[in-house]
């Protein structure tokens, strides 16, 4: 009996979700396109079980491009209010469409004028009257034989956000990629995939300094960017060299005078490069078979375009090198 009681189950809330198929029409499209035109965040907010899928719902649209968080209405009331620009799209989420702590807050975000996308069963409802676009989740019953626990209402509303997601990834043109970098710790296989290019750092991230800057300078720059080394140019755009935590460790252990030297006189020249368009793993390659945590990335002029750290790659703690 149990067999069959399941199948019931989950023959229901199947039926829920093409029940909601059927509700996918021009309000599906309106709320595309706030979130498309939304210059700043997805504001997902519902409480309860609607509250639970809310979180999942913005969890998914952080993963797929779409900068989103969780607002509980009760702690919106109470401060958190403060988080939300009036830039912000409301996805606010409540399947009777009544609920009277999303309803004071629904107020609230309306005077401030943000634009509100009702997710909702009750399409005469203070939720459904107050949505800019309103997304129809009802559903012809519920899997509970009693009527009363969420189960097809609140699987039919998760699959009515996956399908927002989705949509909003294609109009993005979300690629493999930008999903890799939103998951740094996924598995290292995958992380090892991406293109240098993807993973360097850039710009002012880079630490570096002329060859002619004092080493006590260059060793403020070193510790300030935190990376274990400092790159020296020859110019603005092509490296000379390359000082590490290791080589200003043994110049003190040997008590020079450390006041009185360049930078020029202490690196270590022609440092191991890479360039942008290889794999991540062959970056790490070149790291374990030189014993190096730092890496320049330089293109085939040999102009320096990035600087790769063996942290920012692999995660604390999962690799040692094989010696």
């Amino acid at each position: 009996m149990c067999v069959e009681q399941a199948k019931e189950v989950l023959r229901i809330e199947a039926e829920g979700i093409l029940a909601v198929v059927e509700h996918v029409g021009a309000d599906f499209a309106k709320a595309v396109d706030l979130l498309m035109a939304c210059p700043s965040r997805v504001i997902v907010t519902g409480i309860g079980k609607s509250g639970l899928v809310g979180q999942k719902i913005a969890a998914t649209m952080n993963s797929t491009g779409t900068a989103s968080f969780f607002l509980h209405p009760v702690e919106a009331m109470h401060g958190d209010l403060g988080l939300v620009d009036p830039s912000d799209v409301v996805l606010a989420i409540s399947y009777s469409g009544n609920t009277a702590e999303l309803t004071l807050l629904l107020e609230s975000l309306k005077t401030r004028g943000n634009k509100i996308i009702a997710m909702t069963g009750g399409l005469d409802s203070p939720l459904a009257l107050a949505g800019d676009a309103v997304l129809d989740v009802g559903v012809p019953r519920e899997a509970c034989p009693l009527g009363l626990a969420p189960t097809a209402s609140t699987t039919a509303t998760l699959a009515m956000g996956d399908a927002l997601a989705v949509v909003l990834l294609e109009l993005k043109q979300f690629k493999e990629s930008d999903f890799r970098r939103n998951h740094p710790g996924g598995s290292l296989g995958e992380r090892l995939k991406v293109k240098v290019s993807e993973v360097m750092l850039t710009g002012e991230a880079i630490p570096r300094v002329a060859m002619a800057t004092p080493l006590v300078e260059a060793i403020s720059v070193l510790n300030e960017k935190n990376l274990g080394a400092v790159l020296i140019m020859d110019n603005h755009e092509t490296m000379a060299g390359i000082i590490t935590d290791g080589d200003v460790r043994r110049l003190v252990s040997k008590h020079h005078d450390v006041a009185a030297l360049s930078s020029a006189e202490v690196m270590t020249k022609a440092p191991k490069t890479i360039g942008p368009d290889l794999l991540a793993a062959d970056a790490v390659s070149i790291m374990q078979r030189h014993e190096i945590t730092v890496l320049a990335v330089a293109d085939k002029e040999g102009r320096l375009v990035g600087l790769l750290h063996l942290q920012y790659l692999l995660g604390k703690g999962e690799f040692r090198f094989l010696v």
